[in-house]
Order: C-alpha cells, then structure tokens, then sequence
C-alpha cells in the first residue's frame, strides 16, 4: 500500500520532471524527494525515473503508474471535498482571475452561478498578465484561473472554450496577403516568444522549436505582455500563433490574422494549483462548466 505522501511525490515529479521544483511545490528538500522516489523504486521493483545531470526523464513503467494514480487521487480528493462541502457548506473567500477582456465574460457567468449557489462565500475577481499568471497561484494569490491549455504543474477542469489557431503578421509582410498558412511557415520567420516566467509545456505548444515536419523554428524576441507581443509583431520583429479572437479584441492595421489551417484548435477552462484543490475550488469548477457552455470557431472564446 503506497502512503499518500509517496503518492503525492511522485505524481508531481512525474509532472515536473525537475527535483528541485518538486520540491519547492510540496515545499520539502530535493533531498526528501530523492528519497522518497528510492525508497518507491525498491518497493516496485523498478526504475520510475531516469536520471542524468542535466534532466530527469519518466520511465515506460513510471508512466504507466502515474496515469493509473492521477485519476484514483482526483476522484478520492474530489469525494472528499464533496464531503466536505455538504457537510459545512461553502463559505470563506475565494480568489479568481482571468487573462485578457476577452476570458471576463466566461469568468463572470462562473461567478454569478457560483455566488447563487453558494451567496456565504466572497469572491474577488482579479486580472493578470502573462507574466504573473503562473505566480499568482503559485503564491497563492489567486484561487483558480481562467487560462489556455495546457498549463503544466497545474490541475485543469473541462475545456469552457475553444478557437482556431491564427498566425498574426505584420500587415507588411509578404504573407499578410494569404487566405491561410500551414505551420511549416513557422521554420520561415521568428517566432515571438512568451515570458520566461509562462509554464514551459504551453510555450512549446504556441511557439514550438520545430515545425510538424521537423525543420527548426527560429526564436524571435520576448514580450512581457500580450500587447507588447504584438507590437513586436507589427515591427516585423516575428510572428505569432494567436486565437481567433485575437483578431476581434485587438484589431491593429499593421497587423494581419492569417488562420492556420493544420493547427489544432486552443482551448481554454480553469486551472488551479493542485495543492489547493479545496471545496470552494471544485465547487466554482463545477459552477463555470455548468456555466458556461464550449463554443468554437471564435465565439465565446478568448485569443491569448
């Protein structure tokens, strides 16, 4: 029988891959990690890791583990906190934020629902940049956000929206003039780069280093913010992987929307750090699902 801090361990070093931010998510030594993550080896029977200086890498059989455990935990979290909930009711203050005007009106639909169902406990709406946005709930500043998938590190609630994938360019440039692009062009331009601070696995999903084909994707310059990322991109400085709805919240005629049209679509739902996963969290969760119905193709979604 595995003990629940050995479970929680391992799932958050198979998500992280990193001892040292492991760590400082279960607030521990990389030490005890280590430790904790041997002494697990040797009751399995197995490596669940692969180590080397420079990065840690899941095993076949560690995989395997950590897709039978997450759901067991979450669904035994999620009783609980049911328990929880109709035992004492919701109440306390919950702290949610949104990224961009364009995700308010989902959150606001969530909030409203949420506040009929549970009117004793206060929630505080919040803005962030993408440059805080991961901090916010790291800290604990912020309870759940309204984010673009994915968002590695954190725990993830249904998809509430959905948009195609559009390449923005500066209104310059040669491809300004297209109906549509292919994601090869990307090997063909700079890519304008998030914030170093943006969760690494959705930095590879809107600016990846290499194209479907496998040709190389040059890196352009970061912005700080959503706004500043295309200003670069009207200096010609590069182009960006956007949401349609880019094109409607930030209309600029020195930029170009070009849908890409063997990209996958964006989604986007609330996200929350997984060691605050509390009745109030699952519970404006379940309201802003409930809240909010999926809408493609641009219409209710956000852009970022």
């Amino acid at each position: 029988m595995l003990e629940r801090h050995e479970v929680e361990t391992f799932l958050t070093l198979a998500t992280e891959l990193h001892f040292g931010r492991t760590a400082e998510r279960l607030r521990v030594t990389t030490g005890r990690i280590s430790h904790v993550i041997k002494k697990l080896e040797r009751r399995i029977g197995a490596p669940l890791f692969e180590r080397t200086s420079r990065q840690v890498r899941i095993t076949a059989i560690g995989r395997q583990l950590a897709d039978e455990l997450a759901p067991l935990v979450e669904q035994m979290d999620a009783a609980v906190l049911r328990a929880v909930s109709a035992g004492r009711g919701v109440t306390g203050r919950l702290r949610v934020a949104f990224l961009g005007e364009y995700v308010a009106p989902v959150l606001s639909k969530a909030v409203a629902l949420f506040t009929t169902r549970y009117p004793d406990c206060d929630v505080e709406v919040h803005e962030v940049q993408l440059y805080n946005s991961r901090a916010s709930l790291l800290d604990g500043s912020i309870d759940v956000l309204i984010a673009a998938y994915p968002f590695d590190g954190m725990s993830c609630g249904p998809a509430l929206m959905v948009e195609r994938r559009m390449l923005a360019v500066a209104a310059t440039d040669a491809l300004a003039g297209r109906e549509s692009v292919s994601l090869e062009v990307l090997a063909e331009r700079p890519v304008i780069q998030y914030p170093e601070m943006t969760s690494a696995e959705f930095k590879r999903d809107r600016t990846p280093d290499r194209t479907p084909s496998g040709r190389p994707v040059p890196r352009g310059p970061a912005g700080r913010t959503f706004t500043e990322m295309l200003s670069l991109v009207a200096l010609g400085r590069g182009v960006l992987p956007v949401g349609e709805l880019t094109r409607a919240y930030h209309p600029r005629p020195d930029i170009a929307y070009l849908p890409i049209r063997d990209a996958p679509p964006i989604e986007r739902g609330p996200v929350w750090l997984p060691a605050n996963t509390t009745a109030r969290v699952l519970e404006f969760v379940r309201a802003a699902a409930d809240a909010n119905s999926i809408s493609a193709g641009g219409s209710g979604a956000a852009s970022a």
